[in-house]
Order: structure tokens, then sequence, then C-alpha cells
């Protein structure tokens, strides 16, 4: 199943999951582009959101306005739903409408893969980006060890390079595998002082000791975090 969390108040950008864009709603238009690989679920924390969602036939369930991450809110969700503990749980951000379909299937079976691995509590993925690129705060930067095991993630461009060596960064990308239960054991975890100073719910994992293991992809998407990159994104839709 994929849980599409969408909070109205956003602080960099209030109501964009209800942006336009070709004339449908940002949450609506990433609904539409993931729905043909599993059943869509929207976790919507206000009415216009749900009211949004009934006009275009996507199932959608009202949260607490209150949850600190959209992991917390998709569990809300899940609970609602009672589902099945082993069933896999893909986390796509309502502002990605652009994603490709390959990239969450992606993560889809890297979560089959690691789904009885209990150390590793979350799966996502990356795509390299420019050394121009890694400088945005907006961008969120991961570096990894040998395995594809996630060592942290920061806004900051990491890692840094005392001596100019050629490197190509890491771009974080907000999708997310789990299990029921692993996603269960994610939301019990106390939120993390580091999760609070960048602002990166996924360092709430590695902060008490599990493991987050990533994958890279191939993609053009892009996360739609500011009116700039709106712009940005009704460019790219007309291409």
């Amino acid at each position: 199943m994929i849980v599409i969390p969408a909070r109205i108040d956003s602080s960099r950008f209030p109501n964009k999951v209800l942006a336009d864009i070709g004339g449908m709603p940002m949450v609506i238009r990433t609904a539409k582009a993931v729905m043909e690989i599993d059943k869509v679920i929207i976790a919507a924390d206000s009415q216009e959101v749900i009211e949004a969602a009934k006009q275009y036939n996507i199932q959608a369930i009202l949260t607490s306005k209150l949850h600190q991450s959209g992991t917390d809110r998709i569990y809300e969700a899940v609970q609602k739903l009672r589902l099945d503990k082993e069933e896999i749980i893909i986390n796509v951000q309502a502002d990605e409408p652009f994603i490709e379909k390959r990239v969450v299937k992606a993560i889809y079976n890297l979560t089959q893969h690691n789904r009885e691995n209990n150390s590793i509590i979350m799966n996502s993925c990356y795509k390299s980006i420019s050394k121009q690129e890694a400088d945005d705060p907006n961008i969120v930067k991961v570096v990894t060890n040998r395995d594809e095991r996630a060592l942290y993630f920061s806004r900051t461009k990491i890692p840094y390079q005392r001596d100019n060596h050629s490197y190509t960064y890491k771009a974080h990308l907000g999708i997310y595998g789990f299990t029921v239960e692993s996603l269960r054991q994610f939301c019990r975890l106390n939120p993390a002082p580091l999760e609070n100073i960048e602002k990166l719910e996924q360092l709430r994992a590695l902060y008490h000791g599990y493991q987050i293991t990533m994958t890279e992809v191939e993609t053009n998407s892009f996360g739609i975090d500011t009116p700039n990159d709106l712009k940005k994104a009704l460019r790219y839709y007309k291409l």
C-alpha cells in the first residue's frame, strides 16, 4: 500500500499540497502518478484535502494535526485501516507529483528484500547530484557505508571536502518503505535531538541505533518545498 501524508500547514509553503499543477492539486497529481503500483491512501490533516481527494475518487483518512512527522501521520492512517503487520507500506511525499513509478517500485523491492531484517527499520533511495546542487539546504544529502546503509542525513553539504576531492553527492529522496511492524517500531521511538535540529525525521531511526538501507535511482523528479520550486514545477509540467 502507498500512503501519502498531506499536511496543509507547511512552514515554508502553506497549502502547498493543494497548489495547482496543470489543473489538479499537487497531492492528487502525486497520487495519480503512483496509483498503478498499489492501492493509494492519502493521510490528511485537513478537511480541504479530504474533499479534494473525494473529487478524484481517491481514498483519504483524516488524521491529527499534531504529528511531528509525515511517517507518524501515515502510521495513524495504517492503524485505522487495521492492516496486517507484514504488509509493505510505501510513504510517498505529497510534494512529489513527478515521481516515476520505477523509483517507487525500487523502494518496494528493497523493502521486500529486507523485511526479515529487524535491524533495518526503513528503506529509501538517493540520486547523484552536483557539487553546486548540494549547496541547496532544501536538498537533503546522505552519506552511506559500503553496504549502502545510511550513515547520516543533513541539509548541509556532506561530506566536507577538506582537500577538494572529486565526489558525487547523494541527494536523498523522501520516499520510505516499511512493513507495518517496522513502521510501528519507528513511531514508538522518542523524537531525537538531531531530528529536531535538522528537521529530518529519518534521523530519529539512526539516533536510536536502527539502520536505513538505501538504493541509488535515476530520476528527474524533485520535491516542491518553496514557491520557487512550484514555478519550476509548472515549467517542468509544460515540457
